[in-house]
């Protein structure tokens, strides 16, 4: 059972253009409106994408009667305060990673949604993509034996830019709630399989750092967290060091070597995975082509939620969203890293 959700879309930047245009491809959502604190740029994006209505503000669309479901895609200290207007605005919430600054403020997030009744989902696209679906199965059903370790990474080398988002405390920049939250939801997920759950949280973790000496945010980051069974995961991100990424999952009977974890298909590209089995000569290959762009998964994930009468989505639930958060903050705090006053 489906439901066809109207989608509005809430800000104009990279992510909100790449959700919209694979909404597009989605079984089950169409864009009906677009926000953004300018005029110009929501007509420009309405433009772009079929003349659907304009706003010229967040309040705006919040108010348009033909919206359901709201995309919010701002840089991350607006996610809470606009999550928590359109819920009040009795709109579902498709809310991009992380959900918050921090696990309180991620908590306040999930006690409105409950209070109010709407569905609410963390943005992480690869959860809903047939290859996380694939991966999590194979460790559940002992393709590789007992799990003993999880290494994931997400390191971009890119210059240091005082502008850009990802350098300015202001807007939560750093590498950790940008990238390290991907390393961080894909071992919880991977732990918590072997054990036959959605996700795990782990019993230690251990975490440092690097501030980069001019912004002050985190620009390389390591962490060691371990899981009940013994299993260990291996977590780096970074955005100036080196360009590393992707996950490998070791067990007592082989491993699985996955290139692209965070961003399955992304572009149209037919990505996989292999599976290596102790004592066998080849691999398993096990390839994942395109019927849909990456976010159309998530997409119909949440209409398929909404149709069934939930307010959680079982990719991402808000048990699993708060572990994350808890997990994070964790990291943060042993960097040196706060948004105190965001």
């Amino acid at each position: 059972m489906t439901v066809q959700l109207n989608w509005g879309i809430l800000t104009t930047g990279w992510i909100a253009r790449k959700f919209v245009t694979d909404l597009r491809q989605s079984r089950t959502g169409r864009l009906v409106a677009v926000g953004a604190r300018r005029l110009a740029d929501a007509e420009k994006f309405a433009a772009d994408f079929g003349g659907v209505r304009a706003h010229g503000s967040y309040a705006a669309l919040l108010a348009d009667p033909a919206v359901q479901a709201v995309y919010i895609g701002t840089p991350h200290p607006w996610h809470k305060e606009w999550t928590l207007r359109a819920l009040a605005a009795g709109k579902h919430v498709l809310c991009e990673k992380p959900l918050t600054l921090r696990l309180a403020d991620s908590q306040e997030l999930v006690a409105a949604a409950r209070a109010r009744g709407g569905l609410l989902m963390e943005a992480y696209m690869y959860r809903c993509h047939p290859q996380t679906r694939q991966l999590a199965g194979l460790v559940r059903d002992g393709a590789i034996g007992e799990l003993r370790l999880i290494r994931a990474s997400f390191n971009v080398c890119r210059d240091f830019d005082p502008e850009h988002r990802l350098f300015q405390r202001a807007l939560g920049g750093g590498a950790i709630l940008d990238l390290g939250c991907y390393p961080v939801s894909f071992s919880r997920l991977i732990a918590g399989a072997a054990r036959g759950q959605p996700f795990a949280d782990p019993v230690e973790f251990h975490a440092t750092g690097r501030r980069h000496p001019r912004s002050q945010t985190d620009d390389h980051a390591v962490a060691v967290a371990k899981f009940s069974g013994d299993i260990i995961a291996e977590l780096s991100c970074g955005s100036t060091v080196v360009h590393d990424i992707g996950a490998r999952i070791h067990g007592s009977a082989g491993w699985i070597d996955v290139p692209t974890p965070f961003f399955p298909g992304l572009e149209g590209r037919t990505d996989g995975f292999t599976l290596h089995r102790s004592g066998t000569a080849a691999p398993e290959t096990f390839s994942f082509p395109v019927p849909a762009g990456l976010y159309a998964y998530e997409a119909d994930a949440v209409a398929e939620a909404v149709a069934r009468g939930e307010r959680e989505v079982p990719q991402m639930t808000w048990a699993d969203t708060l572990g994350n958060a808890a997990v994070l903050d964790a990291w943060l705090a042993a960097a040196g890293v706060d948004y105190d006053g965001l």
